[in-house]
């Protein structure tokens, strides 16, 4: 049996949509084994009455939570939209609402991102890829990937966007980054759950580490990987190409990849 030691998805009551306390996810996490627990709630114009920047400002004080709690490392994320062809992500053409005495005026994704230890970069709404080339859908996961912060593309089975793998799973690779295997997608229909499976079988073949994430939207669900473990057994995968199987592990990917010591202020 697979044991995944850290939980890299998940969401509290800030993503507006979710159930939990991050003190709830955290004890949760620690109840369920895990050694290591991101906090990766919404940075998105999707879920929210409208992108006020009150709806990501807890995001630029994560500062006044423990490293530790419960015996568990917190980590502190985002899952960030993925808006259109270039690789972009939310937040990058918005400003903050105000300027501190000295400072140069700055976007959310600057105050919001850049003291981030990791981002998972996501499609949540595929409209804008729906006319698009495979060699851009392609193109758009590549440039995502090369965002400083992202660490993970996350569900990449259920976004609903075709791609090229074998580009897109080598760029994770050549930037020390990862690839998602979601326990959400698990509920989706089986020709959903199914390309969830060709990326993992395609991971295995190219050496692609992956992240196995609960995308849990209640404390309950914390550490949960039942589904998503079983098809990386049935598959045989790797148990070293899971990148985030423990917290050494997943620190080990974190500094490769850099993503944590980019502040995003140039």
């Amino acid at each position: 049996m697979l044991t995944i030691k850290t939980d890299t998805h998940t969401h509290t009551l800030c993503s507006n949509h979710a159930y939990s306390t991050i003190e709830e996810i955290v004890r949760n996490g620690a109840s369920m084994g895990m050694e290591a627990v991101g906090i990766t709630d919404h940075f998105s114009g999707l879920f929210y009455g409208n992108t006020d920047f009150s709806h990501y400002s807890h995001m630029g004080n994560y500062k006044a939570l423990p490293k530790e709690w419960y015996g568990v490392r917190l980590l502190c994320g985002a899952e960030a939209d993925i808006i259109d062809l270039d690789g972009r992500l939310f937040g990058h053409d918005l400003m903050l609402p105000f300027t501190f005495p000295g400072q140069a005026p700055k976007s959310y994704q600057q105050e919001c991102l850049g003291r981030l230890d990791y981002v998972i970069a996501s499609v949540h709404n595929p409209a804008f890829t729906m006319e698009a080339r495979l060699a851009e859908t392609t193109q758009m996961y590549c440039k995502a990937l090369e965002h400083p912060k992202v660490l993970i593309i996350g569900h990449i089975g259920r976004a609903g966007v075709p791609f090229d793998m074998d580009t897109v799973l080598l760029q994770a690779k050549a930037l020390n980054k990862m690839i998602e295997i979601n326990e959400s997608t698990f509920e989706y229909p089986e020709r959903v759950t199914d390309i969830c499976k060709q990326v993992a079988v395609r991971c295995a073949e190219l050496d692609v580490k992956i992240a196995v994430g609960s995308d849990a939207h209640s404390s309950w669900y914390v550490g949960r990987f039942d589904k998503a473990a079983r098809m990386l057994e049935e598959i045989h995968f790797p148990e070293e190409l899971i990148g985030n199987r423990d917290r050494a592990s997943l620190e080990m990917m974190i500094n490769a990849s850099g993503v944590r010591k980019n502040n995003l202020i140039q």
